[in-house]
């Protein structure tokens, strides 16, 4: 399994952002999925992920009712959606993938995950 994401940038606070997670080789959602973001001197941080298994959605705290995460099996990707961007957003956001994950104690824990993608830059600046 192979991941790519897409679609960071650089955006004014207010702005609202789609990134993309495409994968190759395998089905990315028969597998669980999470986005992680890494903020500038600071720990990477698994912000939501997708359970292959009951197919539920889940979202870490910061980013809970704010974030959206989505899938299309046709295009085999996986998207975060990201309205009302604000520069504490800013980071490397990287989605990653395993065979089962996206579980209560352990969804947020970078070694649950098999396979990483090269991460996307998101800077939200004036």
């Amino acid at each position: 399994l192979h991941l790519v994401e897409s679609g960071g940038g650089l955006v004014q606070p207010g702005a609202s952002l789609t990134l993309s997670c495409t994968a190759s080789g395998e089905t990315l959602m028969t597998h669980a999925v999470a986005w992680f973001r890494q903020a500038p001197g600071k720990e990477r941080e698994g912000i939501s992920c997708f359970n292959n298994f009951d197919r539920s959605t889940n979202y870490a705290s910061p980013v809970k009712g704010r974030f959206t995460m989505s899938g299309d099996n046709a295009k085999n990707t996986m998207y975060l959606h990201i309205p009302n961007l604000q520069p504490g957003d800013t980071g490397v956001y990287y989605c990653a993938a395993a065979q089962i994950g996206c579980y209560p104690g352990s969804r947020w824990s970078q070694t649950n995950y098999d396979y990483w993608g090269q991460g996307t830059q998101v800077t939200v600046s004036t």
